[in-house]
């Protein structure tokens, strides 16, 4: 399902309350210096790199991220299907979970990889993101995908042998956990 690219910006304001985030200022001392950090606290997340075997190509997700709208005024961003851990559930579970709402595809528990586990937005949010590998074929696929409620998200497949002029071309917006994946996925996996 291809997502509407128009997009009508109604008000930025200050956020005061968040189900998602809570700002924060730290004080503390380091070196026998008084110091103070603005931070976000949020929950840890989720992600998966999905390699769709048949077809020869990455599945990832495109969809619009308000924060990236205010650097490049498009907003649009190809990332990893991902999700946050907001629920009662192992991080395994959410990710399948995360996979069957955005992409459509069912892939089974023993089927799902753990890469690796690393934190990112070190510099104002430090949430901790759990990696994950998986290897998709047509007979997993239940329904197009898309995400859940309101979500607006498109199902992206890239050709394995274009994926690396993808993660270097500056003028798509991607995200490291991304790049990191597919780095991982080019040096590790398939050696």
């Amino acid at each position: 399902m291809a997502i509407d690219g128009k997009i009508k910006i109604i008000k930025i304001k200050e956020c005061l309350n968040s189900k998602y985030i809570k700002p924060k200022s730290m004080f503390y001392v380091q070196n026998s210096i008084e110091k103070r950090w603005d931070l976000v606290d949020t929950h840890d997340s989720v992600a998966i790199l999905l390699y769709h075997q048949m077809r020869d190509c990455f599945v990832f997700v495109k969809q619009f991220r308000p924060s990236i709208y205010l650097k490049n005024k498009d907003g649009f961003t190809y990332e990893l299907c991902a999700g946050l851990v907001d629920k009662n559930k192992s991080l395994i579970e959410i990710a399948k979970e995360e996979i069957l709402e955005e992409t459509g595809y069912d892939v089974p528990l023993n089927k799902i990889e753990k890469i690796s586990s690393f934190y990112t937005s070190v510099g104002f949010a430090g949430g901790c993101q759990t990696l994950y590998f998986a290897v998709l074929d047509d007979s997993m696929q239940v329904s197009e995908g898309g995400g859940i409620d309101n979500e607006a998200i498109e199902v992206i497949y890239l050709k394995k042998e274009d994926a690396l002029a993808f993660m270097f071309d500056e003028g798509i917006a991607t995200t490291s956990g991304l790049m990191f994946a597919l780095m991982w996925y080019f040096k590790t996996y398939e050696k």
